[in-house]
């Protein structure tokens, strides 16, 4: 088997620390592996494969010999230096909003759009954690009755904003708890014990840019511009796994049941829809796993094409690291 050089560019951060898990997991077939970060993670050294790696200040020149980038930087070191990997020869999977909406970058969920892989020229967009989990349970309901019109309310986990939120609302909590005033620092207001309708900054027409990234990428992956989206989204005390309330209208009629059939067949979803017994998916039971979770399928009674569904994952797995190794599993293969 062919072995590839890979470097894994913000690799202390969150979704770094979870590519080399990940990687190691599903034993991606590795040669080399290079670890890239910021000038103050200069020294760290991380395990992979039961060694010690030291992590490399990031430069332009970091990509000699190098396969394949997975890339969680942020969008400013993705535009400056995924260039300069791509002029290497390497192919970049990148997790940030940088290349997203550029027509020259596939953007990919390979559970629904794999064939854009081999579109590239050398970079691979990896779509909104929010997004991907929705697309990958509404793509079985379109092939099948294609869908005109989503809403969709997410509930967001804080470690989706970084590794900082997930501490303060940890620190806020006990804070809370104990009874004194809570001060928020990373957060505009308190998280802890409260909900914050309001993800990354206010646009012109009233929708966040977290909201339009969910209508404008699920037009793109899901190859179809005319689908109609309308999203709010809402900070949430919850550490990891986002849910997503949806609700869809489709073209022709579409019943639960047969709903539930589609799904429970999809790839990378598992259905969780037992309401008698109180069976339905949740963050607590959704955090480290790598499938969507789909439940409370349910006809919308208000018109006559219309389904409710509530959707649950890992935001850090399937919403970061997971989806862009297995683009990186397609791309080798």
């Amino acid at each position: 088997m062919k072995r590839y050089n890979v470097a894994v560019m913000g690799a202390t951060g969150a979704v770094g620390t979870s590519f080399l898990q990940i990687l190691e997991e599903r034993k991606f077939p590795i040669k080399n592996i290079k670890l890239l970060a910021s000038e103050r993670s200069k020294g760290k050294k991380l395990k992979f494969n039961g060694r010690l790696y030291p992590v490399e200040v990031l430069t332009h020149d970091s990509f000699k010999d190098i396969d394949i980038v997975l890339a969680s930087a942020g969008a400013s070191r993705s535009l400056e230096f995924l260039p300069s990997a791509v002029k290497a020869g390497a192919v970049c999977v990148d997790n940030s909003s940088a290349f997203r909406m550029d027509k020259n970058v596939p953007l990919v969920v390979p559970e629904v759009n794999p064939e854009q892989i081999k579109e590239h020229k050398g970079i691979i967009a990896n779509p909104n954690c929010s997004t991907i989990q929705m697309v990958v349970a509404l793509w079985p309901i379109h092939k099948a009755a294609r869908i005109k019109r989503i809403v969709v309310t997410t509930f967001q986990s804080v470690s989706g904003a970084g590794q900082k939120k997930v501490l303060e609302l940890w620190e806020q909590s006990k804070t809370f708890l104990l009874k004194k005033k809570v001060t928020p620092v990373e957060f505009p207001h308190q998280i802890a014990f409260n909900l914050i309708p309001q993800i990354d900054v206010f646009l012109e027409n009233g929708y966040t840019k977290e909201e339009m990234k969910m209508v404008n990428e699920t037009r793109k992956i899901m190859g179809d511009p005319s689908i109609q989206v309308n999203a709010t989204c809402v900070r949430v005390p919850v550490m990891y796994a986002h849910s997503e309330s949806v609700n869809i209208e489709t073209e022709r009629h579409i019943a639960p049941d047969e709903a539930r059939k589609l799904l429970s067949k999809a790839e990378g979803v598992i259905v969780v829809d037992d309401p008698e017994n109180k069976s339905y998916p949740m963050p607590v039971a959704a955090e480290g796993k790598d499938e969507t979770f789909v439940g409370r399928i349910r006809q919308d009674e208000s018109i006559r094409n219309g389904l409710s569904l509530w959707v649950v994952a890992d935001n850090i797995r399937k919403g970061a690291a997971l989806n862009a190794i297995q683009i990186a599993e397609r791309l080798v293969r």
